[in-house]
């Protein structure tokens, strides 16, 4: 996996052999924001797109877009990112996170737009045409 940058965002990209599709998923921030695309020059594209969507949105809630906005990621973080997001839930070793007993308090959906949400009929749609 690579990590690609935009507007001082880092993205964690990966290949869908699937969709045969490019997918970006932005980290280090307060919600959730992935895009798609079927070359890299799109995927650039696509994640400004999301990247102006999810920051649109977090100005209307008042919502810090950043997790950590004092704090950047270092190298080996946005490595281990990468590692973990391309891992499935099963693999990844949780024993060093105590489990949550108590979810009374959270809230489903806050933050995610529906921009970065697909369907797979606008998955199928993106796909180039069969040659």
């Amino acid at each position: 996996m690579n990590i690609m940058e935009i507007n001082g965002y880092h993205a964690v990209i990966s290949y869908d052999p699937e969709i045969n599709m490019f997918r970006g998923e932005f980290v280090g921030i307060n919600g959730g924001a992935d895009f798609y695309a079927s070359s890299v020059d799109q995927l650039r594209k696509e994640g400004e797109t999301s990247l102006k969507a999810f920051l649109e949105m977090c100005a209307e809630d008042g919502v810090e877009p950043r997790k950590h906005k004092e704090q950047e990621l270092s190298k080996e973080q946005m490595e281990e990112i990468a590692k973990l997001s391309g891992m499935a839930d099963e693999d990844i070793d949780y024993s060093d996170i105590p489990p949550v007993e108590d979810w009374s308090d959270a809230v489903v959906g806050k933050l995610k737009h529906p921009h970065n949400t697909m369907s797979c009929n606008e998955v199928e749609y993106l796909k180039p045409d069969a040659e």
